[in-house]
């Protein structure tokens, strides 16, 4: 080995253990203890989570015109009645927790009956839907990711009943490149997996507001013109 060499050698060396301690420094590991996270008994959230609705006010959102929000509160629910609701904070990637009640009593069919929506970062929309014995297209159902995923299996219970969802959602980003990198939904319906780590390519519904991949943005509960319950909603950011 000529000398001349040795120092780009040890340049080319430090640079690779730096690149790696950077690399090890952004994944998990376990060789470092995990922050402590207290657990929620049902019905109550960890104590790591960001409370958006408790059942007594609606002070974490706002219409989806800016306005404030017009939603009946009573009874530790809120109800769907004048525009859309969006969250005042921007989320990234979440894990959201929810639960609705479609109307007890049944009016109208397919997308007519019990119609609301989950919609992450305004762009991308988890369907809310009286799906207990009511046809619709398949990804336009309950827990679909609307226009795209239909679930892998319809986990309804019957209309008035509380349902659950929980839902860990990735959004897509943009590269350095200006391509989009996609994101994910992992969906369960009252406690059932229904969408297993499904893409999330970056296209905007046509039903939102937003287009383009962006790294946070607001929830927002669709007004479909159904009165659509929901209490309990809360979320852990992830990143």
């Amino acid at each position: 080995m000529k000398l001349s060499t040795v120092p780009s050698l040890f340049v080319a060396v430090v640079a690779a253990a730096a690149a790696m301690l950077v690399a090890l420094a952004a994944t998990p590991s376990a060789d470092r203890e995990p922050p402590v996270v207290t657990p929620g008994t049902t019905g109550s959230p960890p104590s790591d989570a960001v409370v958006l609705f408790d059942g007594k006010d609606l002070s974490a959102w706002k219409s989806e015109d800016g306005s404030e929000p017009r939603w009946k509160v009573a009874d530790g629910f809120m109800q769907v009645g004048f525009k859309g609701l969006m969250t005042r904070q921007e989320f990234g990637a979440i894990q959201l927790h929810l639960e609705w009640a479609s109307p007890a009593e049944v009016k109208g069919d397919g997308q007519g009956r019990g119609n609301s929506g989950v919609y992450f970062q305004g762009r991308y929309e988890i369907q809310v839907l009286d799906s207990y014995q009511n046809k619709t297209y398949f990804n336009g159902q309950a827990a679909s990711f609307y226009g795209h995923n239909a679930p892998l299996v319809n986990a309804s219970r019957k209309p008035g009943e509380w349902q659950s969802y929980d839902i860990v959602f990735h959004p897509p980003t943009p590269g350095a490149d200006g391509k989009v990198r996609p994101g994910s939904f992992t969906v369960f319906h009252n406690g059932v997996l229904v969408q297993d780590h499904i893409p999330v390519q970056g296209d905007a519904s046509v039903a939102a507001k937003f287009s383009g991949a962006t790294p946070t943005g607001p929830l927002l509960l669709q007004d479909h013109g159904n009165p659509v319950r929901y209490r309990n909603i809360w979320l852990r950011k992830l990143d």
